[in-house]
């Protein structure tokens, strides 16, 4: 069996995450029971729950475990097969975690499942034909619930989550507006993701200062919002909310490293009649097949184009990492291991 590269959350952070909380280890690959297969991951995503993770905090899943293989999905060949259910050669996802292969008990329920890569690239299974897809289809279909001819935003509009908001609301004829992080962010959402705006809130020094700029963007105000980031942009996105508008709240990136983020005007969802649902996309399976076989429709057509920012190899897994969680990323943050 060969040697197998690793990183174990070795200590957790007190603020803000650092290096020196992860730690990259060798071991040796244990054999094949029955029902296991052995995937060599090709393809590790990072993504910005995995922060919260980290935290020894009550949360809706169970904290990473010290000195064990950081969570992560992964897309990979499966190598070696002691299952009926796969051969190797198959392209597959599933959680691998942050290392280089991973032995998989392949009679667990969802725990790895095979891809098609003919006309959908492997590493997009991480990203717009995976969970950050399937996140943006639930958020906008059935919390948003958007309609022809309304307006949408979403935070971290360049991101997977993001990108794949996009194609999806334009697909259902709605004005779409992002909230982005610098010049190059906004022209690559309007130009080639098909946002009809985007605003670059590096530009903003307040929440009123933003919303101006909504108010430019969304003339008609704004029926449905997806919430990655949460703070002052969240506080500038709910001053332009129209009546009985909805909010999709699925991650609140700001307050990651434990920061306080309170919000200013909760007045507003009294006023505006306002839905705000947070959602788990994991919690939502039933609904998977349905999103991904329309996500994967749009990247066959080319109506979604996501950006991928590859780092290479295991060892710079937690540095990437650390750079999405400021924003340093430019689509989908994939660390690629072959």
């Amino acid at each position: 069996m060969p040697t197998n590269l690793q990183i174990l959350l070795d200590n957790r952070p007190t603020t803000e995450a650092t290096l020196g909380n992860f730690k990259l280890v060798t071991c040796e690959t244990p054999a094949l029971q029955d029902d296991q297969v052995l995937v060599r991951h090709h393809f590790l995503s990072l993504d910005p729950y995995m922060r919260g993770r980290m935290n020894d905090t009550k949360s809706y899943t169970a904290p990473q475990a010290l000195g064990q293989v950081m969570g992560g999905g992964t897309v990979g060949e499966v190598v070696e097969s002691r299952s009926p259910l796969f051969v190797p050669g198959d392209k597959v996802v599933g959680m691998g975690g942050w290392q280089t292969f991973s032995v998989v008990d392949a009679t667990a329920p969802g725990a790895l499942r095979t891809v098609d890569t003919t006309h959908v690239p492997l590493s997009y299974y991480l990203g717009a034909v995976g969970m950050p897809g399937v996140t943006a289809w639930y958020g906008l279909r059935n919390i948003i619930e958007a309609l022809p001819g309304q307006t949408v935003v979403v935070s971290a509009a360049t991101g997977a989550v993001g990108s794949a908001f996009a194609a999806l609301a334009k697909t259902r004829s709605c004005r779409v507006v992002g909230i982005a992080g610098g010049p190059a962010k906004c022209q690559y959402a309007t130009r080639e993701l098909g946002f009809d705006a985007c605003i670059d809130y590096k530009l903003h020094a307040d929440a009123a200062s933003l919303s101006g700029a909504l108010k430019e963007a969304c003339p008609d105000g704004v029926d449905g919002y997806f919430e990655n980031v949460g703070g002052m942009v969240l506080d500038a996105v709910m001053l332009r909310m129209n009546d009985f508008g909805r909010i999709a709240l699925c991650g609140m990136i700001a307050g990651y490293d434990g920061n306080p983020m309170p919000m200013n005007y909760p007045a507003l969802i009294l006023r505006s009649r306002l839905r705000i649902q947070g959602f788990i996309v994991t919690e939502h399976l039933d609904v998977w097949p349905k999103a991904l076989q329309e996500l994967g429709e749009l990247v066959a057509s080319g109506k979604l184009r996501p950006r991928e920012s590859v780092a290479q190899g295991l060892a710079a897994a937690p540095e990437a990492f650390l750079g999405l969680l400021k924003g340093k990323n430019f689509g989908k943050q994939l660390v690629k291991l072959i």
